[in-house]
């Protein structure tokens, strides 16, 4: 059993990070999903691959460090990501540049892959940069209008339960060959944002 979840574990990192790579146009706007702004804001979570990753790259890191870790990434995150929504809300619509988005994959990949060793102060202000950065563009990208905030509150939302099952997975792992795994899957984030660099450079030229 450990084999086959270990073997499929590699395959799904490669699926994630070919899909990461890709980029995707820059929305000024939520679409709707009819059922309410909180929906909304969930599922522009779950469905900007720019979020998801760097998030799921946080959540893995907080979890190789540990349940101390993991519990500040789960609690800070999506506090700074609704404070960063809340500043961007009078902002101009802006977009994430590929650039700006590689760097947080190569980062916060590099830093899985590498298994850093961080302190939980330097681990908890690169939790509050990730997450200002991210809400603001957010925030930004919905603009001052009716049910903005509680759009916002519904991307919270989304990043809390998101970290909340990624970091508490990785948490328990305890065998050598799982947490290689995670760490691999760090690099293939890392991968991934080597190739949107690639992309974005291209782009400009």
């Amino acid at each position: 059993m450990n084999r086959c979840v270990a073997s499929r574990f590699p395959v799904c990192a490669i699926a994630l990070a070919v899909l990461g790579a890709c980029p995707r146009p820059a929305e000024a706007h939520l679409n709707s999903t009819g059922m309410g702004p909180i929906y909304d804001g969930l599922m522009h979570f779950v469905t900007s691959l720019d979020d998801v990753i760097p998030v799921l790259a946080l959540a893995l890191l907080a979890g190789l460090r540990g349940t101390c870790y993991g519990r500040r990434a789960l609690f800070v995150l999506p506090g700074a990501w609704l404070l960063g929504g809340l500043l961007g809300l009078t902002a101009p619509a802006t977009s994430d540049s590929a650039a700006a988005s590689s760097l947080w994959f190569l980062l916060l990949g590099g830093l899985v892959a590498a298994d850093a060793k961080l302190s939980l102060t330097l681990a908890t202000a690169l939790v509050v940069l990730l997450g200002l950065h991210h809400g603001y563009l957010n925030g930004a990208g919905i603009g001052a209008s009716a049910g903005a905030v509680a759009a916002l509150i519904g991307l919270a939302s989304a990043v809390f339960v998101f970290v909340a099952l990624a970091a508490a997975f990785v948490v328990r792992l305890r065998a050598e060959w799982a947490r290689i795994a995670v760490r691999v899957a760090g690099s293939w984030i890392v991968a991934s944002g080597i190739l949107l660099l690639g992309w974005a450079m291209r782009a400009r030229s």
